[in-house]
């Protein structure tokens, strides 16, 4: 029946969140005037507000419709104004951490400058070097920084220096391997604010140079003495004590001593001040390789002089360094810095601004920082996480906007009858889109500004421009999306009995040549995405939106083609008893020409949160590889000299702890050849495989240890080991006792060891066993469960991780990072070389940058709003059809139909589209998986920047079945939690109020 004959066939009531028919039906006076009649009677022109009194009246009326889009578009705006902010704000915090997280002697502007010219006289010279020219020219080195440049003056300092260590030549200071100690000489301001007097006091400063080179009240000409401090751990390395001289090999024209007149404590002894040149607080032992003999080491250190003592060392060396140290101050950058910082770096240190600070202290100014290399690392790795994060951005984006249409979609077809009698008054397109537009206008745009509000409320220190426009964006789309589909939908008249599935619904000729089009070029985009691959690390809009590009593809082959499967299953269905499975494929297979609108909806979410799942499990498990190979175990204590007997037993005591296995590992084993030293690793191989399968590592071949107990001794070699012994026995000399090997298998795991080059021998075949290390499993999670603390208590040692200054000071000691921490380190403190390592500290260590870190909880927080987003389809598409499935279920209630065979009905309708959208997203998730993951670089985003994870190789995206099928399962048990909630809900109705004369439902 016409809806236009609806008010003449029965009585008049309220459309479903609308207004009566009749103040539906009347015409359209918003394009003339009405006059209005005023208090004498006669007319005024002033138009009545005919738009303002329809958009109060559909308000009153329907007030439930307009809080729901206004909730709607509230929550979609928030979402699309807080994404660029997050990101804002997340590379913003990562590049201030990692500048702020790295060594101070790569993070800190250092300016430094050799002496006052030598024609000058000497005493100008040496007043040149004093704290107050210095100063002055502090303040000239501050104001020429480029803006992006800022500092910490509480931990900037200058002075000056010995640009090279001086021998010690007292033999009684400590000689390792007989080489005497090497010490710098530092005046730096400062001293007193940033340190404690332990013992003594603080140094003093000699009298001003005189013009024969000595100094005034310093003693005779020849010879020169300068009060100096040390640091406690100085002095203690060193046998220093108050009172004590150390004579120095000067190459200046003055013989040089030092008398050290206090032992000091340093204030914050990590921060810059003390840490931008760590021999300051610590000392350390370099090497230095004699010719013919192996390395040697000697102690390295420095002697603090009073800030007003730089006069001095002119006298004795000649050619002393001043220097300005500028600790760095992040606190001001941003994300969208990375590229201005860079450029002022490189101007700094060679370019307009080096030349500005040259002019104003002096020819021979330089300027060094590894702010650059930081950067660079940052820049590197956002660039590697940014492809990820965009294919997040477009799924998710796209699936709202879809999700915005539905809904417009969904209010125009409730208020189809409304609207098709409105036109039949007279109203014009133009008018109906007006009305509508105005409609919408008033609740979407104060929820679009409300949400954007929020995003700026709780997401800080973010650009305005980005998330401003993502939120207009929304807010025109939701102002839009009803009154586009209710003017497209109205175009021609329609009558209430027309059928308008997809195979009745004989598409138009545009429509056709736009989907062909549509499919073409997504066809052809995949096509080039696949050829040029994601290698370029860049964010590329087509590889972005490779989850919609291969959704629009399956979404509009299978809204075509899925039709004709059930009508072929529906003819046998019609040679059975009953006749619920005959209709419920009928009617799913008449599904509305629509549905390809909520079936790309639910394919491009389900794509995009099977791709967001991948990555994440992907990470997750490189993490998990990396962790085991940095440890070998959950959780291990090492140490060269060897560890105490009875301490596996103390281990097995700790809680968490499920298993101890005791090893004897040589790392500097000499092969029979020029090669390079290799691991020897001694252990129980039957207890080792207990302990790999509770960890989850690989285990050996033990039974190719299980040879005679004659003199060749089997053992399992990596391939380079197995490459280098042969085939036939070797004769080898390790610590623990000499053995004849032979290789009986080759493995290319790394049990036990952190290097990939070893040979793996069972315990009992050496001599002397003694344990190097201690391997455990643990309870919990990567070995969580493990007391770690009790684990540090039973070996003695309370370290909990490297020292972040021991690289620094193992550089400026002349030695790598590794001796630092090792040698170095140890030897200062007089502790021994045990070294204690967690799986679970590992695996947290990996994970500790906030660009990792905010980059993970942003695509998690994506994924679960296209998740939401994706229920919101569901619900959608099913409310849809409600009033339809309502009536059609009265109406079989009045034939005898019961509930149960209803709820059934309902279901088998509703299954074959919610199996078509989970089966159609897992084979995108799948594809747009394989279609990326041949150039998607996951390294950076599993383990930032760390080193010594080379056998991982590149961490490439693989397909997680769960991440597939999870999502896929959840749509389809959503579709029936809702389908049986509406044949309970329309259950609890009778039947003679959903079915009324003259309605034509």
């Amino acid at each position: 029946m016409p809806a236009s004959t609806a008010d003449h066939e029965g009585p008049e009531r309220p459309t479903e969140g609308g207004p009566t028919a009749a103040e539906a039906a009347a015409p359209d006076r918003s394009e003339r005037p009405d006059r209005s009649t005023g208090r004498d009677g006669s007319t005024t022109g002033r138009r009545a507000p005919v738009v303002t009194n329809w958009v109060r009246l559909r308000l009153r009326a329907a007030p439930g419709a307009a809080l729901a889009l206004g909730v709607l578009v509230l929550l979609t705006s928030f979402l699309a104004a807080a994404f660029p902010r997050g990101v804002d704000a997340y590379e913003s915090h990562a590049i201030r951490d990692q500048i702020s997280a790295a060594s101070p002697d790569r993070s800190a502007y250092q300016v430094t400058s050799g002496p006052p010219g030598a024609q000058r006289p000497q005493r100008e010279r040496a007043a040149a070097l004093a704290p107050g020219p210095l100063g002055e020219q502090y303040r000239e080195v501050r104001e020429r920084l480029p803006d992006l440049v800022r500092f910490d003056p509480a931990q900037s300092a200058y002075g000056v220096r010995t640009p090279e260590a001086l021998v010690a030549s007292d033999a009684w200071l400590p000689r390792p391997d007989g080489l005497p100690p090497k010490l710098t000489l530092t005046a730096q301001s400062g001293l007193a604010e940033h340190s404690r007097v332990r013992e003594g006091r603080l140094p003093r400063g000699t009298g001003p140079a005189t013009d024969d080179g000595g100094s005034e009240g310093a003693g005779q000409a020849d010879r020169l003495e300068v009060e100096a401090a040390v640091t406690r751990e100085t002095a203690k390395a060193l046998g220093l004590r108050i009172g004590s001289r150390v004579h120095l090999d000067a190459v200046g024209t003055t013989a040089l001593s030092a008398r050290i007149v206090g032992v000091l404590d340093p204030r914050a002894p990590q921060k810059t001040y003390w840490s931008i040149e760590p021999l300051l607080r610590s000392p350390g032992l370099a090497t230095e390789k004699v010719a013919g003999d192996t390395p040697k080491r000697f102690w390295v250190g420095a002697l603090l002089l009073a800030p007003d003592a730089g006069p001095s060392l002119l006298s004795a060396t000649g050619t002393p360094q001043t220097f300005w140290r500028l600790a760095n101050d992040p606190s001001h950058l941003t994300g969208r810095d990375v590229t201005r910082l860079r450029e002022q770096v490189a101007a700094l240190e060679n370019g307009p601004t080096l030349v500005a600070m040259r002019e104003a202290i002096g020819p021979t100014a330089a300027i060094s920082t590894e702010v650059d290399t930081i950067v660079g690392e940052f820049g590197d790795m956002r660039k590697a996480v940014a492809p990820v994060v965009a294919v997040a951005a477009f799924g998710v984006g796209t699936v709202a906007a879809i999700v915005l249409l539905m809904a417009g979609g969904l209010a125009a077809a409730r208020r189809r009858a409304e609207l098709t009698l409105l036109r039949s008054r007279g109203g014009s397109l133009v008018g109906v889109g007006r009305r509508l537009l105005a409609e919408t206008s008033v609740v979407a745009l104060p929820a679009a500004a409300l949400g954007f509000t929020l995003a700026v409320v709780l997401v800080r220190e973010a650009r305005l421009v980005p998330a401003l426009l993502a939120a207009a964006a929304v807010a025109a789309l939701a102002c839009c999306a009803l009154p586009t589909r209710a003017v497209a939908a109205h175009r021609r008249t329609l009558t209430s009995m027309e059928r308008t599935d997809v195979v009745r619904a004989k598409p138009s000729r545009r429509r056709v040549v736009a989907e062909l089009t549509a499919l073409v070029l997504a066809v052809g985009a995949v096509a080039a995405l696949r050829q040029r691959g994601t290698a370029g690390g860049e964010v590329d809009a087509l590889v972005s939106a490779a989850p919609v590009l291969v959704g629009a593809i399956a979404a509009l082959l299978l809204v075509r083609l899925y039709p004709l499967p059930l009508r072929l299953a529906a003819r046998p269905a019609t040679r059975r008893r009953g006749v619920l499975g005959f209709l419920a494929l009928a009617r799913a297979g008449r599904a509305q020409a629509t549905g390809a609108l909520p079936l790309l909806a639910l394919i491009i979410a389900l794509s995009t949160a099977s791709f967001g799942g991948s990555v994440l499990a992907g990470v997750d498990d490189a993490r998990e590889r990396a962790s085991i190979l940095a440890v070998g175990a959950d959780a291990r204590v090492d140490d060269s000299k060897g560890l105490p007997k009875n301490l596996a037993a103390a281990l097995r005591e700790v809680s968490g702890v499920r298993q101890v296995v005791p090893a004897h590992i040589e790392y500097d084993l000499w092969l029979n050849d020029d090669g390079d030293q290799v691991a020897l690793v001694a252990i129980d191989p039957a207890a080792y495989n207990r302990l790999a399968r509770h960890v989850g590592m690989e285990q050996v071949p033990a039974k190719a240890l299980r040879g005679d107990r004659g003199a060749v001794v089997p053992a399992i070699a990596s391939p380079g080991v197995a490459k280098r012994l042969g085939t036939g026995p070797q004769k080898l000399r390790p610590l623990g006792g000499d053995i004849t090997v032979k290789v009986a298998a080759v493995h290319e795991g790394t049990p036990a060891t952190q290097t990939s080059e070893y040979l793996l021998i069972d315990a009992d075949r050496l001599a002397r066993p003694y344990p190097t290390a201690m391997l455990m499993a643990g309870s919990g999670s990567h070995g969580s469960g493990i007391d770690m603390a009790a684990v540090r208590a039973a070996v003695g040692t309370g370290a909990s991780g490297a020292d972040r200054g021991a690289d620094a000071a193992a550089r400026a000691a002349g030695l790598t990072p590794q001796q630092g921490g090792d040698t170095g380190k140890a030897s200062a403190r007089g502790e021994g070389s045990v070294r204690v390592k967690a799986r679970a500290e590992e695996y947290a260590a990996l994970a500790d940058s906030p660009l990792q870190d905010g980059t993970e909880r942003l695509y998690a927080a994506a994924v679960a709003a296209g998740a939401g987003y994706a229920a919101l389809a569901v619900l959608l598409s099913l409310l849809q059809a409600t009033p339809e499935r309502t009536a059609l279920l009265a109406r079989l209630r009045t034939m005898g139909l019961t509930r149960r065979q209803g709820r059934r009905l309902l279901v088998l309708e509703a299954l074959p589209q919610a199996l078509l959208a989970a089966c159609g997203g897992v084979l995108v998730g799948y594809g747009t998986i394989r279609l990326l993951a041949p150039g998607l670089d996951l390294t950076r985003l599993a383990l930032s920047a760390r080193a010594g994870f080379d056998e991982l190789g590149t961490v490439r995206l693989h397909a997680d079945a769960l991440s597939l099928v999870v999502p896929a399962v959840g749509v389809v048990l959503l579709t029936l939690a809702v389908v049986l909630a509406q044949a309970w809900w329309s259950g609890r109705r009778k039947e003679n109020t959903e079915l009324r004369a003259g309605e034509s439902r």
